[in-house]
């Protein structure tokens, strides 16, 4: 640091130094600097789980769908099912609230008793909202 004696009339010094003020106004800077954590410049995107891990809900909160094939093989969202675990799907869906519409769609070459079985299930489960889909392609029938 520098520092002057004055003037040698013995008057007192009117100008200050400002090097010891600068070199304390860096070091503080510095350590300012260094003390901010580092910051990340990253895009937050939420990536989807591994399914493999996690198996997927059958069960749509919105609509579900019941169809039955020619052949009497009953499909719950377009896979297949056999009784225990469509009663267990609609079981799950009567418990969701709001309940999701279930649409129930038999093929018109599938067996009677294969539908009425179906139905019967659905009949014991707590299903309010149960909606028939393609009944317009009996309209000609009779």
């Amino acid at each position: 640091m520098a520092m002057s004696g004055g003037k040698e009339d013995g008057a007192p010094m009117m100008e200050m130094n400002m090097t010891p003020l600068i070199d304390v106004l860096l070091v503080l800077l510095i350590m300012f600097i260094i003390t901010i954590p580092i910051q990340t410049h990253a895009v937050k995107v939420d990536l989807p789980v591994n399914s493999k891990n996690q198996p997927q809900n059958p069960v749509d909160p919105q609509k579900n769908k019941i169809s039955i094939d020619p052949a009497g093989t009953v499909a719950w969202n377009g896979s297949p099912v056999d009784e225990v675990t469509l009663r267990q799907y609609l079981d799950q869906s009567a418990g969701m609230t709001p309940e999701p519409e279930l649409h129930f769609q038999p093929d018109p070459e599938s067996k009677y008793e294969v539908v009425d079985r179906t139905l019967a299930v659905i009949k014991r489960s707590a299903i309010t909202k149960l909606g028939f889909i393609g009944n317009e392609q009996y309209r000609n029938a009779f």
